[in-house]
Formats: C-alpha cells, sequence, structure tokens
C-alpha cells in the first residue's frame, strides 16, 4: 500500500468516566498522571515531609525525610488511623477512629488546622469526581458519603460484611470494592448510586487488607494478612483469578513510581515483597529489615527513589532504598504508628487513604 494510503492508526480507547470525574488520559495507565514532572500547581509551596500517625500516641510525627528527624508533633484525636490528603490536595486529615474526629493538617506549613467532628473515621476516601468523601465507618459497618469540604453526612450506606476498611476505584471511577476484614470478604459499591452491587468471599475466609487496582485496571491486588499473600481479583466480573504467596501478614500496597512492581509489605515477616505488574509474578528477591520489624503501611517518595513505611509494632518508621531495595532509614517513632503519609504527591487528585493519587 502507498504511503499516501495507509491505514489510519486506531486511536486509544477512551473510557465513559463517571460525570465530572477527570478523564482518564491513558487507558493502559491510570496512574500516568503521577510521574514526578507532574505536580499540581495546588502543591506549590508545601513542605517535603512525612506524616506519621500514631495510634497509641494519639498524636502525629512529623518527620523530615531529610534530616531523618522528627522535627514537630501535632495531638490528635484517639487513635488516629491514617494521615489521608484531601481530593483537591490542599489538606491532610488524621483520621481519628475512637474520638470521632478528623484532625486537619496545613501542608504548606506542617501545623495543626482544626478539629471537625466525623463519626467512626478509621479510614477516608474521595469519589474520582471529587463530589463526596467517603467516611469508612469500620465498626459501624458504613460507608459514609459526605461533604468533602464540611464532612456533613449526605448519605449512610450500610455494608453486608464486617471490618470495612480499605477500597478502590475502578478506572472509571464508576464502582469501588472494599476489603471487609473481619468477614474475609470484598463488597462492590456502585459510585454514583450508593448501592451495595454484590459482595465475594476470599478463599479459605482469610482476613484482606489494602486493595490496588492495576495500572492497566485490569487485575484488583488483595493483601490478605491471614492467607499471607495477595489475591488477584476481576473488578467487573467480581470474582477472583489467582494468588500471589507474598509472605507472612501481608498488608500494605504501593505501586512504584515508573509502574513497574506493586510493592506488598509483609507486616508478620519484616519485608517486602515486589509483584511484576506486566507477569502477574513475584520477584525471587524480597526487600529484608535486618533483625525482623512490622512494615505496614506508607507510600513512595515523590521521585520514587524511597519507599516509607511505618513499623506498626516496632515503633519506628522504616525508609527503603527502590532501586536496591535496601533498608536505608530506620527512625524511633511513636506509639503504633500506622498509615503514615509521604506529602507532596505527584497527581491531578487524590483518592484518599495514604496518598492514592491519579
Amino acid at each position: 500500500m502507498p504511503a499516501s494510503q495507509k491505514a489510519p492508526q486506531a486511536t486509544p480507547p477512551k473510557l465513559e468516566v463517571l460525570p465530572g470525574m477527570p478523564p482518564v488520559i491513558d487507558a493502559n495507565n491510570i496512574y500516568s498522571e503521577t510521574t514526578p514532572d507532574k505536580m499540581s500547581p495546588a502543591v506549590k509551596g508545601h513542605r517535603e515531609l512525612i506524616y506519621v500517625p500514631n495510634a497509641r500516641g494519639n498524636d502525629v510525627s512529623i518527620v523530615d525525610p531529610k534530616t531523618l528527624q522528627i522535627i514537630d508533633t501535632i495531638k490528635a484525636g484517639k487513635e488516629p488511623q491514617h494521615v489521608v490528603p484531601s481530593y483537591d490536595l490542599k489538606t491532610l486529615y488524621a483520621t481519628n477512629d475512637l474520638s470521632n474526629t478528623l484532625t486537619a493538617i496545613d501542608p504548606v506549613t506542617g501545623k495543626f488546622i482544626k478539629t471537625i467532628p466525623v463519626e467512626d473515621p478509621y479510614n477516608l476516601y474521595f469519589t474520582p469526581d471529587g463530589k463526596f468523601a467517603i467516611v469508612v465507618a469500620e465498626r459501624l459497618r458504613r460507608l459514609d458519603f459526605a461533604d468533602p469540604q464540611t464532612f456533613k453526612v449526605v448519605e449512610q450506606v450500610k455494608v453486608p460484611c464486617r471490618g470495612v476498611d480499605h477500597m478502590d476505584f475502578s478506572p472509571d471511577g464508576r464502582y469501588l470494592i472494599a476489603t471487609c476484614e473481619f468477614s474475609g470478604e470484598l463488597v462492590k459499591v456502585d459510585v454514583a448510586s450508593r448501592k451495595v452491587l454484590g459482595k465475594l468471599g476470599t478463599p479459605g475466609g482469610g482476613m484482606p487488607q489494602d486493595i490496588k487496582i492495576s495500572p492497566d485496571g485490569k487485575t484488583w491486588y488483595v493483601a490478605d494478612m491471614d492467607a499471607n499473600g495477595v489475591h488477584m481479583i476481576d473488578g467487573d466480573k467480581f470474582v477472583v483469578t489467582g494468588f500471589l504467596a507474598s509472605g507472612k501478614g501481608a498488608h500494605g500496597l504501593y505501586v512504584s513510581r515508573d509502574f513497574k512492581h506493586m510493592y506488598v509489605t509483609n507486616r508478620g515477616e519484616g519485608t517486602v515483597s515486589l509483584i511484576n505488574l506486566a507477569t502477574r509474578k513475584l520477584e525471587e528477591t524480597k526487600w529484608v529489615i535486618p533483625g525482623g520489624g512490622s512494615p505496614d503501611m506508607g507510600n513512595v517518595s515523590a521521585d520514587g527513589k524511597m519507599f516509607w513505611v511505618s513499623g506498626r509494632y516496632h515503633h519506628v518508621i522504616y525508609g527503603f532504598d527502590t532501586a536496591t531495595g535496601k533498608l536505608v532509614a530506620k527512625i524511633k517513632g511513636g506509639r503504633n504508628p500506622h498509615g503514615l503519609c509521604v506529602w507532596p504527591q505527584p497527581g491531578r487528585y487524590s483518592t484518599g487513604h495514604t496518598g492514592v493519587m491519579r
């Protein structure tokens, strides 16, 4: 065929996203807008810090990742579980589970702003259209859809499971899947109608923790602390498609900045496993904490060079070099550090937790 008569190239498929949600730029990589060169103007002037909620200390430690020192401590409510960036990236919230409050923090100054009454905020997420905050009321078995500025509840969605705690959203933002830790189940919810679409048991009952969707949107990974590994799920069909034995107490899931790996924190054995996202198989090597540890929740640095994670039962903060897998920082922290937030992060908006960006 002459060059002038070449067949037109197929255009990449476009997702029909939840109305009001920013468009998906690359259907093959829903995290395409989270590369280090894509910092939002909204985070200009934000201090590069690590915010560590100490569940038993009732406070938040502020860590300077350059000096590896705790530079400040913010008093929070009772049992802060996670530090969560808002959808618009302008505020950080510590979720004080047992005092029914959020502690709002200014990411420009790293200082306390105010306390907000919110019922049972074990975790906090935001719908991809920015319309709602979702307060994960674990002990009340609810997902509370609320105004993302005032946190006034618009609708309470009862979930048919126990221990709802983590979630992620489909590539088009139209549904979410949440884990239910205490009943060993997953629950699927339509975002627009806020209706429960179904639930799915994890094999053997299990104790599902964090959940994260792959860059191509085809596989959902579910860390299972009881099964000592990661389930793979087809979200559209809502079925289990496989299992990866990552290690004892599999807990947190984080996509590497180059989108090649999923980091899995194995809290029960003091290691981090790497899932190859192209092959959907485990890499042979693990990152090992010398002498053991309890890596829990965290995030990757904005440049992707460090993976920071709380040491839940060792009262420390771990820093791994992502190029070598070596533990290069171990900072003494508060009591039972949990869902730490590395901030700022690249991306257009936050869907919550410890900084899940798109």
